[in-house]
């Protein structure tokens, strides 16, 4: 198995976790982590590389002063988030747009040209993918997001029809957030067309009752980040959902990947998810507008 380099940026919760998983892959052989100020960034490195120690991982832990120490990276994580209060109780996740997007976008004209597999976490994800994409220059980057509400509907099933979780097959697509769209439902690979009351309730309670307890979700988007990497490295094949270019828009949908090859396989939708589907396009559309002043002139309108 060939080894490879990630960057990590962020050193808060979803970093923090990244890094640990990364130490402990059998195909990570180097971890960089840059953050806000040197001393997080050192912080977290060190503590990684005191993980990689007693675990007995041969990855090599260090971290950056500046992106362009990221440029070598076989790929990126971004997870930064700006120092922002979010009040917000619907929409949560759209309530970081302004303060996360001239972030997110003085990032990516650091990292303008990066030839790296790029994976994005920092909220709204499917507009700051999108602006990472186009300010970058870069086509090789997806937000993570659909995967873990795909992941949390299928758990909320699985709960409300006593089932494992095996047996249990979905997609959620279109935004990570109030417009996401269950859909392709199975139950031992058939469809399952009488979706169980409360399950789509369950799985969007998810978050709100790991942030009630832990302070902010952590785990499972770490989680997802680590399986898109594997994918997008080529590392394994299979079918993730991610956020990525479709129909004009940036949205969450799934992606196969072969050889790390991304092909958007969407699967066939009913007319109302499939209007519900471009709702949440349009949705995003219209938020990505927001965030025209931090776009090159060329993709600004």
């Amino acid at each position: 198995m060939t080894g490879h380099t990630v960057g990590i940026v962020g050193a808060g919760a979803v970093g923090q976790t990244v890094g640990a998983l990364l130490v402990t892959a059998p195909w990570c052989t180097g971890v960089k982590v840059l953050s806000r100020t040197v001393p997080a960034a050192a912080g977290l490195a060190c503590d990684l590389e005191d993980m990689a120690a007693v675990t007995g991982s041969p990855a090599r832990v260090s971290h950056a002063r500046g992106p362009g120490e990221l440029a070598a990276c076989d790929a990126a994580v971004i997870c930064p988030r700006a120092l922002f209060t979010n009040s917000a109780r619907t929409d949560v996740r759209m309530a970081g747009l302004a303060a996360n997007a001239p972030v997110i976008a003085r990032l990516a004209r650091e990292l303008k040209g990066y030839r790296g597999v790029v994976i994005v976490v920092t909220n709204p994800v499917d507009v700051m993918t999108r602006l990472f994409a186009e300010v970058a220059g870069t086509d090789r980057v997806f937000g993570i997001g659909s995967h873990t509400d795909t992941a949390r509907y299928r758990i909320a099933l699985a709960h409300r029809l006593r089932v494992p979780l095996a047996a249990v097959g979905a997609h959620v697509v279109g935004e990570h957030g109030d417009s996401a769209v269950p859909c392709a439902t199975t139950l031992h690979g058939h469809a399952l067309d009488l979706i169980p009351d409360g399950a789509v309730a369950d799985a969007r309670s998810r978050p709100a009752l790991i942030n009630a307890g832990i302070g902010r979700t952590r785990c499972g988007p770490a989680g997802a980040v680590l399986a898109a990497l594997t994918h997008a490295l080529a590392l394994t094949d299979g079918t993730l959902e991610l956020s990525t270019r479709h129909r004009g828009a940036w949205i969450g949908v799934p992606v196969q990947f072969t050889a790390g090859q991304p092909t958007v396989a969407l699967p066939r939708l009913t007319p109302d998810q499939d209007t519900a589907l471009a709702a949440a396009a349009a949705k995003l559309t219209i938020a990505y507008r927001a965030v025209a002043p931090y776009l090159p002139r060329r993709t600004a309108s």
